[in-house]
């Protein structure tokens, strides 16, 4: 494929992603969170109860270490994470969600799910779903990579 064929389909994921989460703020009730608050809580749900480590929590989410850092001194002043010394790497942070992130996380979440699964079902079919999931996540663990 040509560098402008790339190009569009990166557009094409862009706007996708643009116009599904305009949907998503409109139709999800984020019980006072911002959009990208929520999705750091989701980044933390999906780990299990011994969190991420900041820079890891960081490669989930498009914002600068520092934008993450004050985002996540909000969401412990609400008691929704906690943020902890790593006991692997001691100059390192954990974050981890409190069992309140957990649960006004998994209020949020059966909303927010419900409305991708209808805009994804909609537009595709079973298969086209399984193909734009592998191809999504091939583009996402190379690009990882480059940042390693």
């Amino acid at each position: 494929m040509t560098s402008r064929g790339s190009v569009e389909a990166w557009d094409a994921l862009s706007r996708c992603h643009v116009s599904v989460t305009r949907q998503l703020q409109r139709g999800v009730d984020l019980r006072g969170l911002s959009r990208r608050e929520f999705e750091v809580l989701a980044a933390l749900c999906t780990t299990g109860r011994g969190g991420l480590r900041l820079r890891d929590l960081n490669s989930h989410v498009l914002l600068t270490q520092s934008s993450l850092s004050r985002m996540l001194e909000r969401l412990e002043n609400k008691g929704l994470v906690t943020r902890r010394q790593d006991s692997q790497d001691l100059r390192g942070v954990r974050v981890a969600l409190t069992d309140a992130g957990t649960q006004l996380y998994e209020q949020i979440s059966q909303d927010n799910d419900q409305m991708v699964a209808d805009v994804m079902s909609t537009a595709l079919d079973a298969q086209e779903i399984r193909v734009l999931t592998r191809l999504s996540e091939r583009i996402h663990q190379y690009a990882l990579s480059l940042s390693r």
